[in-house]
């Protein structure tokens, strides 16, 4: 892991110096440039100039975030310090650990062997009812039924295309358990992503007036385009209708809403009730209360769909939103012994770290964080909190 970070940051600075860097790249130059300077020999006659070029343009970064602070990270009472400070606090204690593993504790070793990040697994259920388990499954052809052949890549993707004739149209399941996700794409070309913890049934053929799947979960879509047929979600109380485009649904059960974050193109959003339409860079919240109703609100698209790059993205959410994403990806249950209500986080985590790190990062907001098993216990650091998180080292 340490290696492809140490690859990916110099091929992203050969960008950057191009003015070609994408937002989400130069995010990851400017957490891991410190890091890189100070514990590897990477630079060299040939990238001295940009590593300089960067370092200008972080401190002007830094500068800009002290004058203007965000808001506040955390509520509680005696400590305040803004969300900038708070990311330079995660982005230091992530960078920590990816350069002092020889450091760890018997407890910390413990914890990752036991407990590993999530990768790509899921289950295959046909319509005659086997099972493929889509991570152990070979490459190549894995089924086929009713003139439809299934696939797997060597990249460890589904793919569906015609084989022989016009057959008849069953449906299929693709299901991601915790710590899982995989990605499928459908018989008319939609690209489809699964989150871990998530369902989606599908026709192995798009025949009629529409193309309608079922999604449990959290999904990626990346529709194909068919002015013809319109392409619809169901998910939760809610159904999505689309012609062509990117767009995100989270429709956890455990979660008090249904989101659909439009990233490119249009789709219309409609309840028991009411009904919505999109544009880029909005999301529709539907509430799972029953009533029906529907609210727009403009989002942060990186942050909403950062997990589909590999990525946890937190901008104030509550500590229990946050250990629900972290439980669905890493395969583990989660209990509270103190009310947690008052603490909200910020922050950006590899979704490859090891639960250590993100354990270590957690605990800068003053959380403890305790395994047995496979149960995390979650509850206040009362010593911590006799030191602000400021002045605490990683």
């Amino acid at each position: 892991m340490r290696d492809f970070h140490k690859q990916h940051f110099l091929e992203i600075l050969k960008k950057y110096r191009k003015n070609i860097a994408s937002a989400e790249e130069i995010k990851f130059l400017e957490a891991y440039y410190d890091v890189f300077e100070a514990n590897e020999p990477l630079i060299s006659n040939q990238n001295e100039a940009d590593f300089v070029y960067l370092k200008e343009n972080i401190k002007k970064e830094v500068d800009r975030k002290i004058i203007r602070p965000k808001g506040i990270v955390k509520k509680i009472s005696w400590l305040k310090y803004t969300a900038a400070a708070a990311a330079v606090l995660v982005l230091l204690s992530l960078s920590w650990f990816f350069f002092a593993g020889n450091n760890e504790t018997d407890q910390v070793a413990r914890i990752d062997k036991n407990i590993s990040p999530g990768g790509n697994k899921a289950t295959l259920t046909l319509a005659g009812g086997q099972m493929i388990i889509l991570n152990d499954a070979a490459t190549g052809e894995i089924a086929r039924q009713s003139g439809i052949s299934i696939t797997k890549t060597d990249d460890g993707q589904i793919v569906y295309s015609v084989a022989a004739g016009d057959g008849e149209v069953l449906q299929n399941t693709i299901e991601t358990p915790r710590g899982g996700q995989y990605r499928v794409i459908l018989p008319d070309g939609t690209n489809v992503l699964l989150n871990a913890a998530s369902s989606l049934a599908y026709p192995t053929a798009f025949k009629g007036a529409e193309r309608l799947v079922q999604l449990n979960g959290e999904a990626y879509f990346e529709v194909a385009k068919n002015k013809n047929m319109p392409f619809r979600v169901r998910s939760g109380g809610q159904t999505v209708e689309v012609l062509g485009t990117h767009f995100n649904i989270n429709a956890y059960e455990d979660e008090r809403s249904i989101k659909t974050t439009l990233v490119e193109g249009s789709v219309r959003v409609f309840s028991s009730n009411a009904s919505s339409l999109l544009s880029p860079g909005q999301q529709a919240v539907l509430s799972r209360k029953g009533d029906g109703i529907i609210s727009i609100r403009n989002v942060n698209l990186d942050k909403e769909t950062a997990w589909k790059s590999g990525m946890f993205s937190f901008e104030d959410d509550d500590i229990k939103s946050v250990m629900r994403s972290i439980a669905r990806w890493y395969d583990v249950d989660v209990s509270y012994k103190d009310d947690m209500s008052d603490i909200v986080f910020s922050g950006e985590i590899f979704r490859t770290a090891r639960l250590s790190e993100v354990f270590k990062i957690l605990e800068l907001n003053n959380v403890q964080l305790d395994v047995h098993g496979k149960t995390i216990i979650v509850s206040y650091d009362d010593e911590a909190q006799k030191t602000p998180a400021s002045k605490k080292q990683p």
